[in-house]
């Protein structure tokens, strides 16, 4: 158990537009000194909590992230682990939902917040959306029960008062400052006057010890269905040299075309070793319920594993943990179908 002290805090900035003022001389933005993020939120000076800052040498734009840089971001973090009571993870939007599922599933037995936010505008800029999303990406992972223990011991994305699961979170507009959407999860936190947490969904304290694994095998392909998919295009995804895994986005309920050509390149794939996870493209309230229909139930009989109602972002990082960490096609196959962090809601 942690004891009461004054929390501590460890800001990581791996780059995006949150970091970003505009040069007194030029006009131009570029990127500050996060050591002197006093200056730029001094709100954060009214906490009582005690605040470190770490910036990687290269700010990445998100890009450009990489599983390198999710593994860098990681290892960050479990250096530091048992010096801090929670961490916040400044990140541009466009891959921050890729980045935060990834370290959902990389740390095992979490018990300590990393909460991911960034902004819209820069932080240089008069209208800002990142000053309050680090008040609030601070104050969330400070946030303590009375018996010393993290309210929030899980991967998060904070954004515009609201905090998210990381897994079950998207990217859903690129203008308004409410720019993320989690549709199959509720929210973990809404930030008013007060933080109303939602505890009834927000994950328990493990008794386990955490344990860190950054294996990661990129080697995947997202192959989505759309009408007059054509069977050349289908073969040079499912053929591709080193695939090991494949995100299919499928219609509805996890309904595909039954096109005699497209389920055999199917079941080559899978008869070669390709793990093949079926993910619904319905964003909102939808899910895989393979056998409903005819044709999810024969993407079912090839031995698709269904995703229930993961995300895409989710099931890719997904696939490359369990592709990174297991050998065994059937063990995987078996995680596929289980939810490991909360990710989908198994049937």
């Amino acid at each position: 158990m942690i004891k009461a002290t004054k929390p501590k805090i460890l800001i990581v900035y791996t780059g995006g537009t949150i970091g970003m003022i505009k040069d007194p001389t030029t006009g131009i933005l570029k990127p500050f000194n996060f050591e002197a993020i006093y200056d730029q939120v001094p709100r954060l000076l009214f906490y009582d909590i005690d605040i470190d800052t770490f910036s990687f040498d290269n700010p990445i734009d998100s890009s450009d992230m990489l599983p390198d840089d999710w593994q860098k971001i990681a290892e960050k973090i479990y250096e530091n682990y048992d010096e801090y009571d929670g961490f916040v993870i400044l990140h541009g939007t466009d891959t921050m939902a890729y980045t935060a599922s990834a370290l959902s599933f990389m740390f095992e037995n979490l018990s300590k917040p990393i909460i991911l936010t960034g902004s819209q505008l820069p932080l240089g800029i008069a209208r800002t959306d990142g000053r309050n999303n680090i008040i609030n990406a601070v104050e969330i992972a400070a946030a303590k029960h009375q018996d010393g223990f993290s309210v929030i011991p899980e991967v998060c994305i904070c954004f515009e008062n609201k905090l998210y699961r990381g897994n079950r979170t998207y990217k859903n507009n690129a203008e308004n400052f409410d720019a993320f959407a989690s549709p199959n999860y509720p929210l973990l936190a809404n930030v008013g006057v007060n933080i109303k947490y939602n505890y009834d969904y927000i994950a328990k304290v493990p008794k386990e010890k955490m344990k860190l694994c950054t294996q990661i095998d990129p080697n995947i392909a997202i192959l989505k269905l759309y009408p007059g998919i054509g069977q050349n295009i289908v073969a040079s995804i499912l053929e591709a040299e080193e695939l090991h895994g494949v995100v299919l986005e499928t219609y509805g309920a996890g309904n595909s075309n039954k096109s005699p050509w497209f389920l055999d390149l199917l079941s080559k794939a899978i008869t070669k070793g390709i793990l093949i996870i079926n993910v619904t493209q319905c964003k909102g309230g939808g899910a895989v319920n393979e056998g409903k229909y005819e044709s999810s139930f024969l993407l079912g009989k090839l031995g698709i594993v269904s995703g229930y109602d993961i995300i895409t972002e989710s099931a890719v990082t997904k696939l490359m943990h369990l592709l990174g960490k297991e050998k065994d096609k059937e063990i995987i196959k078996t995680l596929l179908n289980k939810s490991l962090r909360g990710e989908m809601t198994v049937e």
